[in-house]
């Protein structure tokens, strides 16, 4: 065998006892698992007593669409364990386009990805799903990418392509041409689709729109991941809707980063979870992912109305310059509550400042708009708009409106997966992006106790390749894929904070992917071994 890992704690992703075993690694794969006898033979061989293997970790929702492109290290991720991520989140990424909407969605999620037209690692060649996934194939002179990567078809740049900006009804025609789109997407290797129902245009969808296009993701064996109305004022409302648009369509429900946000939802966890378990046991196929922290982070622009973003970028910038539009969305957003903030009147000492397109503004960077403003003497919302305009709508956000108990309940369900939701522009980007999967190993298994390891690992892999589809990744077996992590159970943590959201991990010493070493030894190896994880087709 090409490899022997020797003394392991196995902890094989189902949720069962770990125990200890000798795993051999041979072509890419898992080849034997020995737990007693004499020792298996390897051309090399790993002491990894002290350490537990895992498979590697699955991030169900990521923010590396262009990251992957950018960056042949991409440590934020190896770092952490992960060897497979999901991608094409939140209805908003770069494939299908033409060139009109791969102008307009570069300006619209500058702030989550940076701008695809303005690096020449990632200039598109692109314009289908399909030579998206090839590029990616491609990705480094042909060598690959850093981690594994699989694609969801994002319906708000569905939308885009079919409608436009505007706020209206889908003609007939235009509902089909959207099918068409996914219908391909699907062909292609997309495992699925995102929407996006704060961001414009896909939150002008209606639930008829999105019900006729999930159809078409089910045939193709494929499920449903929304970002949905509310994670406000209106979120149990939210969820009950996207619970039954699924169920309409016949369609699995992969709910993204499914907190309970806001004052008004502190302490009701419990009876989003209720109602999780009505539909589960009613015969619905419903999973969801969380990341471990409470703050989330988004763009500064999202926080505003829907009807100020009608026309896109360019119309947003031209509304904001004009002071009696300008008035209205501040009236919105403080008084209001946009359907940006999630219903919910903004509190913009809540709203911390964690990146900037543009360097002259590195100023307000880790400030809050309310800090911000007061050094400037003026009102927040003067400062907000200022830096929108400023910024070009590029700049990004920490909004602290969680509640620890909320995500603790979540993240105990048994249809929960790990997802960061990991921006990675910006100088202060959510320690979530280099942290969620050693912050949930570390914190909230080792000093918390919220999660056993093996229910924990199971949360963070097993589970996600079975929503995945995967029937060769996710556990610790003979003929699964050698996408592998070793952890010290004792020490790992995020090194992640706050303060120094960059940091890396400790405690994991060993990632392999396809059976290489992508970590080893603590330090990133020049191994690219990431590839797409395309779809296998049609439901059966």
């Amino acid at each position: 065998m090409d490899l022997v890992i020797e003394d392991t704690l196995v902890v094989d992703g189902t949720g069962g006892a770990p125990y200890r075993a000798d795993v051999g690694l041979d072509g890419g794969r898992i080849t034997a698992i020995r737990t007693g006898g004499a020792r298996l033979s390897g051309r090399r061989t790993l002491d990894a007593h002290g350490l537990a293997l895992a498979p590697g970790f699955i991030d169900m929702h990521a923010h590396s669409d262009l990251a992957l492109l950018r960056d042949p290290d991409h440590s934020a991720k190896a770092a952490q364990g992960v060897t497979l991520e999901v991608i094409g989140q939140d209805g908003l990424s770069y494939a299908p386009v033409d060139d009109r909407t791969l102008a307009e969605v570069s300006q619209a999620i500058a702030g989550w990805n940076g701008d695809v037209l303005d690096d020449p690692l990632t200039t598109p060649t692109w314009r289908s799903v399909g030579e998206y996934l090839d590029r990616l194939d491609h990705g480094f002179d042909g060598a690959g990418i850093a981690v594994n990567a699989a694609y969801l078809i994002p319906q708000g740049t569905v939308r885009m392509l079919a409608v436009g900006w505007d706020d209206r009804e889908a003609t007939p025609d235009e509902l089909d041409r959207m099918r068409q789109l996914v219908a391909a997407g699907m062909r292609e290797g997309a495992v699925g689709m995102s929407s996006g129902l704060t961001y414009t245009p896909g939150m002008y969808a209606k639930d008829s729109e999105l019900t006729a296009l999930c159809r078409v993701v089910a045939a193709h064996g494929g499920y449903y991941c929304p970002h949905h109305r509310s994670y406000g004022a209106g979120a149990l409302k939210a969820y009950e809707e996207m619970v039954a648009l699924a169920r309409e369509a016949d369609c699995p429900l992969h709910l993204a980063h499914a907190t309970m946000n806001f004052e008004v939802n502190e302490g009701r966890a419990p009876e989003l979870l209720a109602l999780l378990d009505r539909a589960l046991a009613d015969g619905a196929d419903i999973s969801l992912d969380t990341y471990p922290y409470t703050p989330g982070s988004t763009t500064l622009v999202s926080m505003l109305p829907s009807w100020a973003s009608v026309g896109g970028p360019e119309a947003i910038t031209a509304r904001l310059r004009d002071d009696g539009t300008a008035e209205r969305i501040r009236h919105h957003v403080e008084v209001t509550g946009s359907d940006g903030c999630h219903g919910v009147p903004i509190d913009w000492a809540a709203i911390e400042i964690s990146g900037v397109r543009d360097p002259a503004l590195a100023a307000y960077v880790g400030r809050t708009v309310r800090e911000s403003a007061g050094l400037r003497g003026e009102s927040p919302w003067t400062t907000a708009r200022r830096l929108l305009l400023d910024d070009r709508l590029g700049t990004t956000i920490l909004q602290h409106v969680g509640h620890e108990e909320n995500v603790r309940q979540i993240m105990r369900h048994r249809v929960h997966t790990g997802g960061s939701d990991g921006i990675l522009q910006g100088d202060k980007p959510h320690p979530r992006a280099y942290g969620t999967f050693p912050h949930y190993l570390g914190h909230y298994v080792r000093e918390l106790g919220v999660l056993s390891l093996p229910e924990c690992v199971a949360h963070l892999t097993g589970r996600p390749a079975a929503r995945l589809r995967l029937a060769d990744r996710g556990l610790v077996r003979e003929g699964h894929r050698a996408d592998l992590v070793l952890f010290d159970p004792d020490t790992v943590a995020a090194g992640s904070t706050f303060a120094a959201p960059r940091t890396l991990p400790t405690g994991i010493p060993y990632v392999l992917i396809d059976g290489r070493f992508v970590i080893e030894d603590g330090r990133r190896t020049d191994v690219l071994a990431g590839r797409t994880i395309r779809s296998t087709g049609a439901r059966a």
